[in-house]
């Protein structure tokens, strides 16, 4: 079909171009039922003689919080199957180090259980019915707050479920389940998981929908409101000594948002939506139809709107990478997962669309202005070389992928992505005289890739096309497939402004210069070895010598076990101070020395034009609104 939008001498075709763009960019006019292919496709429950029934019973023991246990039953099994803990494609907290205690009976006796792989069982049996019992003892809390996505549980409650509970059965990824909470009297439960008539069961038509709905339970508050008729619930599960804050406005502003996201795409892909608030934790994570986030009740009290940036920003990921999701994000599996090469579109353009929304609804976002947004994240971008040297794609690989994968380089699709989307946007709006937007594009590729197929960055270069009725390869070219550094002035001027930035040494808020300390440590998952993390080979820290994926041993004669030891030394240098660090290759034993130094940091300005024309003012208002 995209053939017939390259631009043509002949008139009918000019016609047909025209008339194709349209339908593309106003999805919302064009009557369509994607993603139901017939009217059986929308029944609760498609099944097929040989699918395994399950159902799984979670249970919570007041009287020891250290684990939570789950019953896992099981019909229409053969003698040997599998079952398997899921690999989350952005993050993975491994709870299959904490499996303990399978069992497995049935009617004929006990089965037996083999581990094959870290995450993989063979359950033998003689019996079709089978009862598979395990626990999982949670992982003693470290320093610092909770990853919100983590399970725990205290006496006021937890976060169970998802990934980090339920096993699947290998090659039954389709099957449908029931879900039983069996909790300490009086706890309360809150999940994206489909309600049924008994208040502590739910339903998971599939394993994907199983593992992406986390149960939120204990003693919380619940707000609640409508959007376009669609619940919606606001759950806040606060620490013993809660700070009191303001709820009206928190949910408040995020109806607001919800409201913002309703127009852009025209409805809400959900039935109803959960936003689960957890006081104590830090960091978000974004579902289907919910989201954990970490919110402090003594921030809330202290400014209300803190943490809107990363409320909107999760929301949004509800369409962008949910539902519109890279290619490489395929069916629930055990196996690490492919890495994507779109993220920079996932992560960064829902940046961009989290900033833009909160900007329509009349609230507070991070930057006061959208030209200071673009600053900031221009001067992220300058930043970093990576952004020089390294294509979208591979940043957008590296993003999941191992530590070090961009060797002494680091990049964020979040910055790169955000501004892709912004100068994509600025064309689109150029070539259309202000008619279509990025709103337009994003609109397309929930219509064409929220169902079964994924999207790669070629079909958003079509779509984007499309939309503009205007070549757009060579942007991609340069910048999603190949390495050129943006050139920002040539869009900024579309819409008659410029940008200009200058370098300064980095200084604190008393203006006395910084040392430069942009360097990390990691340590991989199952390794105890601690490693170092290079961002800039022009640094002090790269120019010693240092690289990433080095084993660091000790600093200044201190031995490093964990990252916090190498955290916690690093963060007491001053400019001037020489550092000896002793590391480990597969070379040998080396020791390099540091002289720490100040860097220097870019600052953006974007300025107005005097001498614009009429298009360009227009299309500049309709930009910063």
């Amino acid at each position: 079909m995209f053939k017939y939008f390259k631009m043509k001498k002949i008139i009918s075709h000019i016609i047909f171009s025209f008339t194709l763009i349209v339908l593309l960019a106003l999805g919302s006019s064009v009557f369509g039922q994607h993603p139901f292919k017939n009217r059986a496709d929308a029944f609760d429950i498609r099944y097929a003689s040989s699918q395994p029934v399950i159902g799984y019973t979670l249970l919570v023991d007041a009287a020891d919080l250290s684990f939570f246990e789950v019953e896992m039953r099981l019909r229409n099994v053969p003698d040997t199957f599998r079952v398997a803990m899921v690999t989350h494609p952005e993050l993975d907290d491994r709870f299959w180090r904490y499996v303990e205690g399978m069992h497995v009976e049935t009617k004929n006796g006990n089965g037996n259980v083999f581990r094959e792989d870290s995450a993989l069982w063979r359950i033998v049996v003689k019996s079709d019915e089978v009862l598979l019992r395990y626990s999982i003892h949670l992982p003693t809390s470290q320093e610092g707050q909770r990853a919100a996505w983590r399970p725990f549980l205290s006496p006021t409650g937890g976060l169970v479920g998802g990934i980090h509970s339920f096993m699947y059965v290998v090659g039954a990824t389709l099957a449908p389940s029931h879900i039983t909470l069996k909790l300490p009297q009086g706890w309360m439960s809150a999940t994206g998981l489909e309600p049924t008539a008994d208040p502590s069961t739910f339903f998971a038509p599939s394993v994907a929908v199983l593992v992406d709905a986390p149960i939120l339970i204990g003693h919380f508050k619940t707000w609640q409101f409508t959007v376009d008729q669609v619940p919606h619930r606001v759950i806040y599960w606060p620490l013993p000594n809660a700070v009191l804050f303001d709820t009206t406005t928190l949910v408040s502003n995020i109806r607001k948002f919800v409201q913002q996201s309703n127009t852009l795409f025209g409805r809400l892909p959900y039935r109803e939506y959960l936003f689960l608030l957890q006081d104590g934790a830090f960091g978000a994570l974004e579902h289907c139809n919910s989201v954990t986030i970490g919110l402090s009740s003594a921030q809330l009290a202290k400014n209300i709107a803190y943490n809107l940036g990363t409320i909107a920003h999760e929301y949004f990921h509800t369409w962008n990478l949910m539902r519109i999701r890279p290619v490489e994000f395929g069916d629930v599996s055990y196996k690490t997962p492919t890495l994507s090469r779109g993220l920079w579109w996932s992560e960064g353009v829902t940046i961009f669309y989290a900033d833009l929304l909160l900007r329509r609804a009349g609230l507070p976002a991070f930057d006061s202005t959208r030209i200071k947004h673009l600053e900031a994240f221009m001067g992220g971008y300058y930043s970093s070389p990576a952004y020089r040297h390294v294509s979208a794609e591979k940043i957008s690989l590296a993003a999941d992928g191992p530590p070090g994968m961009l060797g002494d380089y680091s990049a964020s699709t979040h910055v790169q992505g955000d501004l892709l989307g912004g100068m994509l946007d600025l064309i689109i709006r150029d070539a259309t005289n202000g008619k279509y937007s990025l709103d337009d594009v994003m609109r397309k590729m929930m219509e064409r890739y929220s169902g079964a197929q994924g999207f790669t960055n070629r079909d958003i270069e079509k779509i984007v096309a499309a939309t503009c009725g205007c070549n757009v390869h060579q942007f991609f070219q340069d910048y999603i497939y190949g390495n050129k550094p943006i050139n920002f002035n040539k869009y900024l001027l579309l819409a008659g402004m410029r940008s200009d930035t200058t370098w300064t040494n980095a200084s604190d808020s008393a203006g006395k210069p910084v040392a430069d300390l942009r360097v990390y440590s990691y340590q991989s998952p199952g390794n105890i070895a601690v490693k170092l993390k290079i961002i800039d080979p022009l640094g002090c820290w790269g120019k010693s010598g240092l690289h990433t994926g080095d084993v660091i041993l000790t600093v200044n004669k201190s031995s490093i076990k964990t990252v916090n030891d190498f955290r916690q030394i690093i963060s007491k240098f001053q400019i001037g101070d020489i550092v000896i660090i002793e590391i480990q290759r597969p070379t040998g034993l080396l020791q390099m020395k540091v002289n720490v130094s100040g860097y220097r940091q870019p600052i953006v300005r974007i300025e107005k034009l005097n001498q614009t024309t009429e298009r360009q003012r227009n299309l500049r208002r309709a930009w910063i609104y």
